[in-house]
């Protein structure tokens, strides 16, 4: 198991400071700002400790308020909202220095057997003989700066714990207009212990699900996610878990986008398991503001 991945399962380990209230840590970065993905996780983790184990995370939908400051730790209050003779919900409000940073609400359910279908898995080669995108990220920073190897990275430092394996990666430096469509290999960065519970397997994914989506939308404009001018933001996001999964094993991510518009972009993500089985859904919608200067 990497180090990056160590450091990810251990921020996923909430400190329980009373009833229904948890605190958060973000490990030492290089950005100004929380990612969303780490609170979204540790959203759902501070939820399913309020929450009788057989209830498994089916959806959750968010808000993110305001910019998190990673040198800061942050407060989960968790609502109990309702417990039911088979659903559970629950409401957490993420904050900082008083003030709310983010906002979800989540749903669990006792495990049901009923109608099934699904959409087909797209064709696309697998991920054994793709590089990893770590790599691409590597590329980048030596074209930017070749004293980058010996300082802090700036760009893609979250993919540590995540593998991610591009079928068509994006060129970042010299973007061109482009289908607003991705496929991803992801998986977490080394094995996890067998015993885990689904729910932390669902948290991994969570806490993935933010990587890629607002580049997708960003593809047919010819403009990167490293473009100077861009101010990018995620306004919101939502996931479904449709069956069980392991987040060491590689999943599919197809990613599209459907529009953009008044500096907002909206893309969804499919991930589908190499058995080809739709395991979780996800949704969110960003800004992508150019500015003048």
């Amino acid at each position: 198991m990497s180090e990056a991945l160590n450091q990810l399962l251990d921020i996923l380990k909430l400190e329980k400071i009373d009833t229904n209230l948890y605190r958060g840590v973000t490990p030492k970065t290089t950005s100004k700002r929380v990612f969303g993905g780490q609170v979204f996780a540790q959203a759902m983790r501070a939820a399913q400790d309020t929450v009788e184990s057989e209830r498994i995370v089916h959806s959750q939908h968010a808000y993110f308020l305001r910019p998190g400051d990673p040198s800061v730790p942050i407060l989960y209050v968790v609502d109990d909202i309702r417990d039911g003779g088979s659903f559970t919900t629950r409401r957490v409000v993420a904050s900082q220095r008083g003030k709310a940073i983010f906002s979800t609400s989540l749903s669990f359910q006792i495990l049901e057997s009923g109608l099934s279908h699904q959409s087909d898995m797209p064709e696309c080669p697998g991920p054994e003989d793709l590089p990893d995108d770590s790599q691409s990220w590597d590329k980048i920073r030596e074209q930017l700066d070749p004293t980058a190897k010996v300082r802090p990275p700036k760009y893609g430092p979250r993919l540590l714990p995540i593998q991610m394996r591009s079928v068509e990666p994006i060129d970042y430096i010299n973007p061109v207009a482009r289908k607003a469509e991705q496929f991803v290999w992801i998986k977490t960065a080394g094995e996890l212990p067998a015993e885990q519970d689904s729910g932390l397997h669902n948290a991994i994914l969570a806490y993935a699900s933010d990587f890629s989506l607002m580049s997708t939308a960003l593809m047919p404009h010819e403009v990167s996610i490293m473009n100077p001018k861009l101010q990018p933001a995620s306004l919101d996001h939502a996931i479904w878990f449709h069956d069980n999964f392991r987040a060491d094993e590689w999943l599919l991510y197809h990613m599209d986008s459907l529009r953009s518009s008044r500096s907002r972009g909206l893309s969804r993500g499919t991930f589908y398991s190499r058995d080809g089985r739709l395991v979780a859904s996800t949704i969110q919608e960003g800004l992508m503001r150019l500015r003048d200067s």
